[in-house]
């Protein structure tokens, strides 16, 4: 199950449906128990700029970030992947820049958080190679294959 939190309010409608359609196509395409939970939080860049400079010790904001747990519910049994935060406000930017839609970014960041609870990192060569392989199947099978993570 795909939980949403929205702590602030949002500069534009979001279709969560979309991003736990593509959640749930990552989980998929990874092999991963589509019985698992993580929740979605729509923010803004300040909001990730704190987290960030945190958790990472960078003080930037940032389009989206991804706190694997990996742990089961003892009162469910479902394994809670994490928390994956988005930026909406940098994603609109992203996404303007780039000449798609809001939700194409979104549905990409969505993509590229949920790699990242599933262990997937593109801090090295080879692991971004395949870290952005899986990316881009996943978009293709959404109908994204137009849409490319923008590399600021």
């Amino acid at each position: 199950m795909i939980h949403f939190d929205r702590p602030i309010p949002l500069p534009a409608p979001v279709d969560e449906s979309l991003l736990e359609r593509a959640a749930l196509a990552v989980l998929e395409h990874q092999s991963a128990s589509l019985a698992s939970d993580l929740t979605l939080v729509l923010a803004d860049d300040a909001q990730l700029r704190a987290l960030n400079r945190d958790f990472l010790g960078t003080d930037a904001p940032t389009d989206v970030l991804s706190f694997p747990a990996g742990e089961t519910d003892p009162e469910t049994g479902r394994r809670y992947l994490g928390d994956i935060l988005l930026s909406v406000e940098r994603a609109a930017h992203q996404a303007e820049r780039s000449g798609h839609s809001l939700m194409d970014e979104l549905q990409l960041l969505v993509v590229h958080g949920v790699l990242h609870l599933l262990g997937h990192d593109h801090a090295e060569a080879e692991e971004k190679a395949r870290m952005w392989a899986a990316q881009a199947q996943v978009l293709e099978r959404l109908g994204l294959g137009h849409v490319t993570v923008s590399e600021e």
